[in-house]
């Protein structure tokens, strides 16, 4: 099945790296992101999980736990941080998952289309399990993104998503193409020009339908 916006993440138990986890009971009362990968020790990932571990203060700041999701088993997964950490300088903080029986990747439909999967499968037989899935502390879906294996993700991009979505949840706004941190929002629709400015104050007022205001506090 796919995963959509406003779905409850599918439940999972599982081994990983910081022992036996049990996905909705680890996020807790924190957003979450989930990433996943093809398979421990091939390039890509190798530099992906090296971003990630470097940005794991700024997760933290923004009440976030990440997760990584590889289809090898922890022993490799636990060789494999050690390679991440040398090559990214940082301390990979985090929980990587096992997922050889592709639980996981198959609950959040991660696998390409046509995915062929023999016993001894390549990083090419599950190409584009390469995912990151942002879910909110109520264990439902707020963003999906999905790359290609010749893709690097930009975990910047994942990061300014994250206080996206955090900086809009319940607040009655959204964010302007290429926003990030600091700048105006776009006032909600469901709000009249009296309303917004009694809610946001002083609103720029664009076109009848696209008025902006100051960012609300997180």
């Amino acid at each position: 099945m796919s995963i959509r916006i406003d779905d409850v993440a599918p439940d999972f138990t599982v081994d990983s790296t910081d022992g036996k986890i049990t996905f909705h009971e680890w996020i807790g009362d924190s957003y979450a992101i989930l990433f996943s990968h093809p398979k421990d020790f091939t390039p890509v990932c190798t530099t992906e999980f090296g971003a990630v571990a470097q940005l794991v203060p700024e997760f933290a700041n923004r009440n976030t736990k990440v997760m990584g999701v590889s289809v090898d088993n922890v022993e490799e997964h636990l060789k494999w941080k050690r390679d991440i950490e040398t090559f990214s300088g940082a301390a990979a903080d985090f929980p990587i998952i096992d997922d050889t029986s592709l639980l996981v990747s198959k609950l959040y439909d991660m696998l390409p289309a046509g995915a062929y999967l023999p016993e001894n499968r390549t990083p090419a037989n599950s190409a584009t399990v390469r995912t990151v899935f942002i879910i909110g502390p109520d264990k439902k879906v707020r963003l999906t993104m999905s790359y290609p294996m010749a893709v690097g993700r930009n975990f910047a991009e994942i990061l300014r998503a994250l206080d996206a979505v955090q900086i809009t949840d319940g607040a009655g706004i959204a964010t302007p193409a290429n926003w990030v941190p600091g700048q105006d929002v776009i006032v909600g629709l469901a709000l009249n020009d009296e309303q917004a400015k009694e809610k946001f104050g002083e609103i720029d007022i664009k076109l009848p339908y696209l008025r902006f205001a100051k960012a609300p506090k997180k």
